[in-house]
């Protein structure tokens, strides 16, 4: 049985449009990829002006990226969370917050990078 995606440069073609069907979908349904986009748009530019190496223009523009990945997949646990059921049970709750905390801990990540390499 073949895969869904198929095979060769039109497979590259149809993930790349999957792709972007989720960041859209991401962008419209989730208040706060949209911030967190907004973060990194102001903040971008300004990584070339802080970062003095290219190593420190990596660090800084990565960082943010990552929250934005890290962003995408917690708002895939919560509409995977959220299809299953309305109801309250204690492994959806906990699903929910443990990705809350990998957002968290990639904006934590982002700060402690920024501030070192704009203190160093």
């Amino acid at each position: 049985m073949e895969k869904r995606g198929g095979k060769g440069i039109g497979r590259l073609f149809r993930a790349f449009g999957w792709s972007m069907s989720g960041l859209k979908a991401t962008f419209v349904h989730e208040a706060a990829f949209r911030q967190e986009l907004l973060l990194c748009v102001i903040l971008a530019p300004l990584a070339f002006y802080f970062g003095k190496t290219g190593l420190e223009k990596a660090l800084l523009l990565g960082s943010l990226l990552l929250i934005l990945i890290v962003e995408l997949l917690n708002s895939a646990v919560e509409a995977t969370v959220d299809r299953i059921g309305a109801d309250e049970h204690d492994l959806s709750g906990r699903a929910k917050d443990m990705g809350s905390a990998a957002v968290f801990l990639s904006l934590v990540n982002a700060g402690v990078i920024w501030l070192l390499v704009i203190l160093a």
